[in-house]
């Protein structure tokens, strides 16, 4: 066991709630007073017994610091537990490396929504033995897009209709009102930055340049703002973990020419994504077009579908020690949606379909990597919106999302 674990990741995923379930004692430092106690006397903060939650750290960044000290003189496994809602840029000159060791926790991914028993498992598609797959699921796509509108923040799974979108605009409001302020950033143009956020909203599993969405976010809003004075709003979003972009994958062992190397956006929750381009599952389902103009290859629903995809996958990955990346040649003449890579750099190559048939056209960047890599591919997947798991002839593996599990 460890001394000390960071829980991180946006607000509203759970991380006090799982942290209060396993500490004998917190210091929540949202709340004003035990902030302005802590303010006066620091070492008070962990004087308490073990595993000891210090709840909402960023609030008071030297918190970070008298774990990571108490670490370096020997704390016992199991000390410590830390939850942030930020990335405080703070933290940067003693990021806690070897001392605190950080876990990420994003929205429920599918499997955590018990739409079905999984039957295949991504730990064993890592292990590089060619599992059998099977199994047959009745979700289809009209229970995959009430996912996408529906959210994986827990405390949001009970709600529906007008309750839900209303707590939806309430924690995009506080993001704009409050959360950039508390990271010292005012907003000049509270509007403006509502934009900008739908404006990665509507790039949502594309790798658009900076420039498309800046032109997305100020479309007949007069001059077009300066690098210097957009870039942050990206950083805030970045330490709010409200955009958590995939980053591209760069192999190290094997030459792929013209590797683009920017990432794929997607933010935190396809929930969030929905909303902010006004989408309800039924507009998702008639193929409405919504939000600014943003190039991408196939629907709305389907970009956000891989969002769904992606951070399920993103879930799993995380329990079998990988990472979850994505592949895109110069001028996408080539990608693949989803790599998820092992440590040793070996690696299962998703493509994700907003479709129930699978074609042979639809596997045709799977071949061709698993030409360009060889041994180095322990598997391929195309995850889909049909009812049966089945490998292909080709080797391939059909999966439906709901089938899919850790």
């Amino acid at each position: 066991m460890l001394p000390a674990i960071a829980l991180e990741g946006a607000k509203g995923v759970g991380k006090t709630a799982t942290a209060l379930q396993r500490a004998a004692a917190a210091r929540e430092l949202d709340d004003p007073q035990q902030r302005q106690l802590g303010t006066a006397d620091p070492a008070r903060l962990l004087d308490g017994p073990s595993p000891l939650l210090i709840d909402e750290w960023q609030e008071l960044p030297e918190s970070w610091d008298l774990v990571r000290r108490a670490v370096d003189r020997g704390a016992e496994p199991g000390s410590f537990l830390l939850t942030g809602s930020a990335r405080p840029a703070e933290r940067g000159a003693h990021s806690g490396a070897g001392r605190i060791i950080s876990l990420r926790m994003r929205p429920l991914a599918l499997v955590e929504r018990a739409l079905d028993e999984p039957t295949v498992s991504l730990a064993a598609l890592l292990d590089g033995t060619r599992p059998a797959v099977a199994g047959t699921t009745a979700v289809g796509l009209e229970h995959y897009v009430e996912e996408i509108v529906g959210s994986g923040f827990p405390g949001l799974r009970s709600l529906h209709g007008r309750a839900l979108r209303a707590q939806l605009d309430g924690y995009l409001l506080r993001i704009v009102d409050r959360d950039f302020e508390q990271l010292g950033h005012t907003p000049r143009d509270p509007d403006g930055l509502r934009r900008w956020m739908t404006a990665y909203a509507a790039a949502s599993s594309t790798t658009a340049s900076y420039e498309t969405i800046r032109d997305a976010a100020t479309s007949g809003h007069g001059d077009k703002p300066a690098k210097s004075t957009a870039i942050p709003y990206r950083t805030v979003l970045e330490r709010l973990w409200i955009v958590d972009p995939v980053e591209a994958w760069l192999p190290t062992r094997n030459r792929i020419s013209r590797i683009s190397s920017p990432p794929k956006h997607q933010l935190a929750d396809p929930a969030l994504a929905a909303r902010l381009l006004g989408l309800d599952a039924e507009a998702l389902l008639d193929g409405r077009p919504a939000g600014p103009p943003i190039a991408r290859d196939g629907t709305l629903a389907g970009a956000l579908f891989e969002s769904l995809v992606t951070l399920s996958l993103r879930t799993y990955a995380q329990g079998a020690e990988a990472t979850v990346k994505h592949l895109r040649t110069a001028g996408g003449r080539r990608e693949v949606d989803l790599i998820v890579e092992r440590a040793d750099g070996r690696v299962v190559a998703v493509e994700v379909k907003l479709t129930r048939t699978v074609r042979d056209h639809d596997t045709g960047h799977l071949r061709w990597l698993a030409g360009q890599i060889g041994d180095e591919l322990l598997d391929a997947v195309i995850v889909t919106t049909g009812p049966d798991a089945y490998r292909r002839r080709d080797g391939i593996a059909v999966v439906p999302a709901a089938l899919l599990g850790p």
